[in-house]
């Protein structure tokens, strides 16, 4: 896989008061492809941002009913990772 592959699978981290709480623990979480399995999910975190990954979990986000005036839809569905990085590692998400 190339870089930019890698950027598709990493979309964006997830900035919340309980993702920037587990940050202390060295788990950071992130909104990724969600084709994307856990060993490329890995390789990609790994690549990108230079560190060492010990664990990964993911979760499936259904997607959600919405409105607008008289039409009705859902949201995209989407998958979040949460990655727990080896003793002494970090990432700066800027």
């Amino acid at each position: 896989m190339k870089d930019t592959k890698y950027l598709e699978i990493v979309k964006a981290p997830v900035v919340t008061e309980k993702s920037e709480a587990a940050k202390q623990e060295g788990k950071y979480t992130f909104k990724v492809d969600p084709k994307a399995n856990k060993l490329q999910i890995k390789e990609a975190i790994e690549k990108c941002f230079n560190v060492k990954v010990e664990s990964i979990r993911t979760i499936n986000v259904k997607p959600k009913k919405r409105r607008v005036g008289r039409y009705t839809g859902l949201t995209n569905r989407t998958k979040k990772a949460i990655v727990t990085l080896q003793e002494g590692q970090t990432i700066d998400l800027g």
